[in-house]
């Protein structure tokens, strides 16, 4: 029996009974698979809706993301889908960059992508063509905003061999960065050349967009601490830092100082954390101009970074950290195309217009 006035198809109606009425459908919706003829009568499955999925063991994806092995030779690379980041590269067992386990949430940017910017956006305040801008502060005990904007984005892999992955994800415009840009990482191993990374930016927005990248690897030589390790690199000048907060300073030379390393030196127990210019390149076997940093073990291993002139600045920084266990673990040495605070100085800061794309690359090599 039903309430006076409603009737089947009406609002209100509730029909009663096992098989009959909304209620007894919406049940047996949710128990089957549906199946309904299309207009061009095929018969199609529907999937249970998610409510009536089993309660069983479901597929576990590692809180650093879905995972890619790929190699060459005796070099193995390991790639997390979150960031685009290389979590780890060996050569024959013995790690070139400091890893971390496909369950961890990645510590202290190791092998991030830094992108749309590298680096600092001092208190995360910029002009966008006379419009202050506000970005989210991002490194809470220096008030900065750090290392950009894909780091923590899922990228979905667009191919794949047993040497090499493509992966793409997309930033999307947001407070302080209003721009949408297409942001395309390649990793392909070789048995000579190493691991080269690749990192294409594409705007698919319709203004142009200020853009910089560059990636966060901590090279690791040998066994033991990084003081006893040599490093080259051919850059002349630096950029100091001002305090706690590492506000940048004035360029200078590095002649005479602490931090020319354009002859291989021991590093000792010298902190680093500052932004390298002046760079020096010198051509491949490929005719192109590249710029090469080693770190080298005194045993005779090492690792060697190589960029090409996308990338006009490099940071460097000893990695010094309160806690022992990860105090000075691997030196980081980061190629980028612009120098911090580059939203604000405008120094070497790329400005993508509608359609068009930036690509920068290096590569990393042992022995």
């Amino acid at each position: 029996m039903r309430e006076k006035g409603l009737a089947p198809g009406r609002p209100g109606w509730r029909g009663r009974g096992k098989r009959g009425g909304l209620a007894g459908k919406t049940r047996l919706a949710r128990a089957i698979s549906a199946v309904f003829r299309t207009a061009s009568g095929t018969i199609r499955a529907v999937a249970p809706l998610p409510s009536a999925q089993p309660n069983g063991p479901q597929p576990s994806i590692p809180v650093s993301g879905a995972q890619r092995v790929i190699r060459a030779g005796s070099y193995r690379a390991v790639v997390a889908s979150v960031g685009a980041t290389l979590r780890s590269l060996t050569l024959d067992g013995r790690d070139l960059v400091v890893p971390f386990d496909a369950d961890q949430l990645r510590p202290r940017y190791r092998g991030a992508v830094l992108a749309p910017w590298p680096n600092r956006v001092i208190d995360g305040r910029w002009t966008d063509r006379d419009e202050p801008r506000q970005l989210p502060l991002n490194e809470a005990s220096r008030g900065h905003a750090l290392h950009g904007l894909a780091r923590w984005l899922s990228f979905a892999e667009r191919s794949a061999s047993s040497n090499g992955v493509v992966l793409e994800a997309v930033i999307e415009p947001q407070t302080g960065y209003p721009y949408r840009l297409v942001s395309r990482v390649e990793y392909v191993v070789d048995a000579v050349r190493g691991l080269s990374w690749s990192v294409t930016a594409t705007n698919v927005g319709a203004q142009a967009a200020p853009y910089g990248c560059g990636p966060h690897p901590y090279l690791v030589a040998g066994p033991g601490p990084l003081d006893a390790w040599s490093l080259t690199l051919p850059a002349s000048s630096f950029i100091e830092v001002e305090g706690p907060r590492l506000l940048p300073g004035e360029t200078r030379a590095v002649d005479g100082l602490d931090f020319d390393f354009r002859t291989e030196r021991v590093l000792g127990a010298i902190e680093i954390d500052h932004a390298f210019g002046g760079i020096e390149w010198s051509d491949g076997p490929d005719g192109q101009s590249r710029a090469v940093a080693t770190v080298r073990h005194p045993a005779g291993s090492g690792v060697s970074i190589a960029w090409d002139q996308a990338c006009p600045w490099v940071q460097v920084h000893t990695a010094d950290l309160p806690d022992p266990s990860v105090n000075r673990l691997g030196l980081a040495v980061e190629p980028m195309t612009c120098p911090p605070d580059a939203f604000n100085s405008g120094v070497d800061l790329v400005w993508l217009e509608p359609g068009a794309s930036h690509r920068a690359e290096w590569t990393i090599a042992g022995w």
